[in-house]
């Protein structure tokens, strides 16, 4: 099998934003290769990590790891969207967590190996990117089965393509003819769909559909918003929740979600005092998201759209 690789972006700008003590327990929502989790455990003596990844080639390539840098008698390895990380923890006896880091996004093993189809620059690839492999939907269903308006939706909302009107109608025209099964196909329609000056620009015009199909088939935005609350909920007093984010759409749940915990006074603002009652859960320790260093934009290229962001759970004091 082909090598897990993932480049740990900001590895110790994560380490310093947890804050790590040596006895906390910690989640690892998206354990990919085990990274940041392996720093994580070399840190802790006494703690322990909670590592969640849906992807089995993920599973293990950090099992792997972890055992490599004599770090696996730490970890428990989660195979679940962390999603169900509430519900996973409260069967392993934990109700509150010291630190919990998400590395949203897509892993470079995910990228470069061609079957997964993540990648619209590998031409014979089937069109899955599924993230899960459990789940009988493919991007290839979404291609076949969604009306021309549900694509032009997700191709607008999810990949932020001006174009996705005529995407979304070159798409159904196509599968008249026959039915999406590789990436090289849907190529051919999208680059069908732009006009020739457009694409001297902007990148491969691709990108912004296959990020499109990607979020909408593992339901990533979704996930993200709907848990975030949860998360900051799981964490003792002084806790951090350190999240890593790849493009704007995921970095705008984040940035707002992280204010409203930290000021969720929803009181107009002439009246004296707050009357809903609606109490801060923390601070946001990071006004504008940390970005890559210069260096690790050289080794790394893959990290130039990174953003981290961080809050602190608030003291009981």
């Amino acid at each position: 099998m082909k090598e897990f690789v993932h480049y740990s972006v900001m590895l110790n700008e994560v380490l310093d934003a947890l804050d790590i003590k040596e006895d906390g327990i910690y989640v690892d929502g998206t354990l990919g290769g085990a990274g940041h989790s392996t720093e994580i455990c070399k840190r802790l003596t006494t703690g322990r990590l909670i590592g969640f990844d849906q992807d089995e080639d993920a599973i293990r390539a950090a099992t792997d790891k972890l055992k490599e840098n004599h770090q696996l008698e730490k970890v428990t390895i989660v195979h679940s969207n962390y999603e169900n990380m509430k519900e996973e923890l409260e069967k392993l006896g934990i109700s509150k967590v010291d630190g919990i880091l998400l590395d949203l996004g897509v892993s470079s093993f995910q990228l470069d190996t061609g079957e997964r189809g993540f990648s619209y620059m590998q031409e014979d690839a089937p069109l899955d990117m599924r993230m899960d492999r459990r789940n009988p939907k493919t991007a290839a269903t979404i291609l076949n089965e969604y009306s021309e308006e549900e694509l032009f939706h997700i191709i607008r909302d999810y990949g932020e393509d001006k174009f996705a009107k005529n995407i979304a109608k070159h798409i159904v025209a196509k599968r008249q003819q026959q039915p999406f099964e590789t990436v090289g196909q849907l190529n051919e329609v999208i680059d069908a769909s732009i006009p020739a000056k457009m694409k001297k620009t902007g990148g491969h015009p691709s990108k912004r559909t296959f990020q499109a199909l990607r979020i909408e088939l593992n339901r990533e935005l979704f996930v993200l918003e709907e848990n975030l609350d949860d998360m900051i909920d799981l964490l003792n007093e002084e806790g951090r929740l350190a999240i890593i984010t790849f493009h704007s759409l995921e970095d705008r749940i984040v940035k707002n979600s992280f204010k409203k915990n930290e000021d969720p006074c929803t009181c107009p603002k002439d009246f004296p005092v707050c009357v809903c009652g609606k109490k801060s859960k923390g601070k946001q320790l990071t006004r504008k998201p940390i970005l890559p260093s210069e260096r690790e934009l050289e080794e790394n290229s893959r990290s130039k759209s990174a953003k981290l962001r961080v809050f602190r759970k608030k003291s009981g004091k």
